[in-house]
């Protein structure tokens, strides 16, 4: 089973080379997989490339910042084109330990095979505390996403997450800029892809600031809400070909 790791990268040359040294140890305990890794450069200022070649990952360097989105979609596109059976975005600042991908990989092998699987920091296993503000943040998101687009996931804006080879020929066609991580689960919901969850431990993010967070809060959830509601609506009826409708 052949498996990409994706990392979005910007100026991530602090953590980077940690996140890859940990990936180069799963192959001896990783059941079989065959796993290779790409870094997308957006646009980083720093080394954020060459500390991925160093490290012996593959660099796909986008000629200018396109935000996570923009990243996550170009490594999606690069797994669908080279017929991976799965895709996996790890954050490259370390809060998504690598050993954590057998769980998201064990997912898929419980009843109806999921389409996308989420990592879920918000579980006994992690014992993952947030602040008051993101963890209201998080409330929101994911009651509208219930209510909305019938997603039910604890944590929406998690980006440790496997993609398909159904939400790989999806999200090749359309992939949100703006807002991705709860706005892709509202287009996957739309196309009809089987979301599920899976609890992962997370760690503390060890660079940059959450969206989630003081006074930006309630701006960012109104923000947020009106793009779930409109790339919803969007979404509905917008299936690309290759991608056979389910409802559930």
């Amino acid at each position: 089973m052949r498996v990409l790791i994706i990392i979005p990268a910007y100026n991530e040359e602090a953590s980077l080379s940690g996140v890859l040294s940990e990936i180069r140890a799963l192959p001896a305990a990783a059941g079989g997989l065959e796993i290779e890794t790409v870094v997308v450069d957006d646009g980083s200022a720093d080394r954020t490339a060459e500390v991925a070649q160093q490290n012996g990952a593959r660099v796909l360097r986008l000629c200018r910042n396109l935000g996570i989105g923009g990243a996550v979609q170009s490594g999606l596109r690069l797994a669908r084109r080279e017929q991976f059976d799965f895709a996996v975005q790890i954050d490259g600042d370390g809060q998504h330990p690598p050993s954590e991908l057998e769980l998201l990989i064990e997912r898929t092998r419980v009843g109806e095979p999921p389409d996308l699987v989420v990592g879920t920091r918000y579980s006994d296993k992690n014992n993952f505390r947030s602040t008051f503000m993101r963890r209201a943040g998080s409330w929101w998101i994911r009651t509208l996403l219930r209510i909305v687009a019938r997603v039910k996931v604890s944590d929406p804006t998690s980006g440790f997450r496997l993609y398909g080879p159904r939400s790989l020929v999806l999200f090749d066609e359309t992939y949100p800029y703006d807002f991705p991580e709860p706005e892709s689960l509202a287009i996957a919901r739309a196309a009809g892809l089987r979301v599920v969850e899976t609890p992962v431990k997370m760690r503390e993010r060890q660079g940059g600031t959450s969206s989630i967070a003081g006074f930006s809060t309630i701006y960012y959830m109104l923000k947020v809400t009106i793009a779930v509601v409109l790339t919803y609506l969007r979404a509905l009826g917008a299936t690309p070909e290759g991608v056979d409708a389910r409802r559930n």
